[in-house]
């Protein structure tokens, strides 16, 4: 039987001012999605200062809020709430290389195939893609792939800056989960695995009391397809769980940021994020 997960997540994150923003115009990417894994039981979104929201599902099936604000403002706060019940999923057996390489298959996942300026590899990072080649079952290929990033970028919080490229923390030699998940999508898109960038949380306790409110994190990790798509997290070096919950995915951290708009007015400083989470049963 699948374990299973009843939690209640609060994220509130935001910007401040240096003055006043005359106006802005803003996306937030913040609500779970209901999926194979998950159902999202409930969720809301308020915005300081009030305004009309607006919600609509993009390309990538992420739900976004909309927003703009057109009085002057000296911050913006933004706070998401849900209530989401989680399952493990099944792996299931990988279909195989020849199977992948199926030029319909090769159109249809293109977007996952090629390289984005934030996961695009040169160099040295390159060279197993032979030996990985070699490795008949797709997923021990991305477990080794998976393997090989941890082992040479340090998970270190606050490494590098949200701006930071594949190439940037492989060179680095250090980064933060968004860094490792797209150093491990770069790899697999260049061994012909179709990979895609996960946003979400992860509750970081195996054995939390019910009602126990714990400090949780905004996490990424990554889905590879294999006929299926299937969750790892690179990071912490296992499959996706029922403590990984999903907001959205896209090609990349671009595709799938929490919060991203444009304002006019002096420069801003974001207000840092805050990530709360608790078992409701």
């Amino acid at each position: 039987m699948n374990e299973s997960l009843s939690l209640a997540i609060r994220h509130h994150t935001g910007f401040t001012y240096d003055g006043i923003a005359k106006s802005s115009y803003n996306e937030a990417r913040m609500t779970p999605i209901s999926g194979a894994s998950q159902e999202v039981r409930n969720a809301h979104i308020a915005v300081q200062p009030v305004v009309p929201l607006s919600t609509h599902t993009d390309y990538f099936g992420t739900v976004v809020t909309a927003f703009d604000i057109q009085e002057p403002h000296p911050k913006l706060e933004v706070e998401a709430r849900s209530n989401v019940e989680s399952r493990a999923g099944l792996i299931a057996p990988a279909i195989s290389w020849s199977d992948l390489r199926a030029p319909a298959l090769v159109d249809f996942f293109s977007e996952y195939l090629f390289a984005t300026d934030r996961t695009k590899l040169t160099g040295d990072v390159l060279a197993p893609l032979d030996e990985w080649k070699r490795i008949a079952d797709l997923h021990s290929c991305v477990d080794a792939v998976s393997a090989y990033v941890r082992a040479h970028v340090t998970y270190l919080p606050g490494a590098t800056s949200v701006e930071a490229t594949a190439q940037e923390a492989w060179d680095l030699g250090e980064g933060v989960c968004q860094d490792l998940t797209h150093v491990t999508i770069g790899l697999l898109r260049e061994l012909g695995i179709p990979a895609r960038y996960v946003s979400g949380y992860l509750f970081p306790l195996s054995d939390a009391e019910v009602g126990e409110v714990v400090a949780g994190q905004s996490h990424a990790w990554i889905e590879y397809f294999s006929g299926a798509w299937t969750g790892m997290d690179p990071t912490n070096g296992i499959p996706e769980t029922e403590r990984h919950i999903i907001v959205g995915n896209g090609r990349d951290y671009d595709d799938v940021a929490p919060l991203k708009g444009v304002y006019q007015g002096a420069a801003s400083s974001s207000l840092g994020v805050i990530v709360e989470m608790s078992r409701t049963h």
